[in-house]
């Protein structure tokens, strides 16, 4: 027992430690927010226009339509072992300027740390098993701006500061900037977002007691140093088409490109300069009050045992219900994981908006 929870520990430690030379470095900040970008399977980049802007595309902040906006969404993974958390405020300062404040939380709560479960005889004592927390923290403050010069043009940007903690054994603060463009002209809308633009840093420090050191070197394993990880830029471009079918009916349809630059990832195009990795999502509704969504992406290059490659992807469903444009319920049903190996999650969020913009809405349109 006492190995198995030893190589736990040196496992997650290691993770923090050396992810500097990954391609997935503050993966957790990939999943999305909101069950509306969910459905839509995170085709959101032109299309976003109230307080989760903040995440996928900080320009989007400067469509809002309310004076205030908030939102809040909690999932679980792994039957509850993992929580997924996020809440997001946003404040339309006046016609031109939008201000938010984002946070986002992935972690796993009350790990059993049992490397002091047998003392310095030999005996078991239950009551030395302590209990910690891997968890990583992300909060968000965003702007946009609205040019007035130019009719449905918009801009915005997000810093980031990063949190990641493992228990007292390891720990990190990060920082980094997003940039975001939207443009939208009779009923068109493109939108584009440079995702960790300045690159993000993450600086890892340990603080590792001589009993855990012993551990990892009565397991071969060599003790962790502090260490500078990198995120680089991806990103991410899409276009959307907003119809207007008659008697209420309206339908909004979504693409969707991502680009990372961090070598070859099993996506549908992939080559050692970067990666194209598509995704759809497309919205039936009626007068904004209730909403019909599906996406499809997370398209991957799988190989079976007889090594074959096959191309498998995600398909996302979604409903939405606007009420009196003051409270949105959104669901999605969807696996924000890797489809081919997670099962389905179900996810709702929440959305308040405060004092509609009646008057400037029509103003820019």
């Amino acid at each position: 027992m006492r190995k198995i929870s030893a190589l736990l520990l040196i496992f997650g430690l290691f993770v923090a430690g050396y992810a500097q030379t990954a391609k997935y470095s503050n993966a957790f900040l990939s999943l999305g927010v909101g069950a509306r970008g969910l459905a839509f399977s995170n085709s959101m980049v032109a299309i976003s226009d109230d307080v989760t802007s903040a995440y996928w595309n900080p320009a989007g902040l400067g469509r809002m339509q309310q004076k205030l906006q908030l939102s809040a969404m909690h999932a679980e993974y792994f039957a509850g072992i993992s929580k997924y958390d996020y809440a997001g405020a946003a404040y339309k300062i006046d016609s031109s300027f939008t201000v938010a404040l984002s946070y986002i939380r992935f972690g796993v709560d009350n790990i059993m740390n049992t490397t002091e479960l047998i003392d310095n005889y030999g005996n078991i004592d239950y009551d030395r098993i302590s209990y910690f927390s891997a968890a990583d923290n992300a909060f968000l403050l965003s702007f946009a701006y609205n040019f007035k010069q130019v009719k449905g043009l918009f801009v915005g940007g997000s810093a980031k500061i990063i949190r990641r903690r493992i228990g007292d054994f390891a720990g990190a603060w990060g920082f980094g900037l997003d940039f975001g463009i939207q443009y939208e002209r009779k009923g068109w809308q493109v939108g584009a977002m440079l995702q960790d633009g300045t690159g993000t840093f993450n600086a890892w420090s340990y603080t590792l007691t001589d009993r855990v050191k012993e551990v990892f070197l009565q397991t071969g394993n060599e003790i962790p140093e502090n260490s500078l990880e990198v995120t680089v830029p991806q990103l991410i471009m899409g276009g959307a088409k907003y119809v207007e079918l008659g008697k209420g009916f309206n339908a909004t349809f979504a693409l969707n490109t991502d680009f990372t630059f961090d070598g070859r990832r099993d996506n549908i195009l992939s080559t050692k300069y970067f990666t194209f990795n598509p995704h759809f999502g497309l919205e039936f509704a009626y007068k904004k009050i209730v909403a019909l969504r599906a996406g499809i992406g997370n398209f991957q290059k799988e190989t079976d045992f007889d090594n074959k490659t096959k191309v498998t992807c995600q398909i996302n469903l979604g409903v939405g219900i606007n009420i009196k444009d003051i409270v949105a319920i959104d669901y999605a049903f969807t696996d924000i994981g890797d489809v081919s190996i997670a099962l389905y999650s179900h996810i709702f969020s929440l959305r308040i908006g405060i004092n509609s913009f009646s008057k400037l809405k029509k103003k820019n349109k």
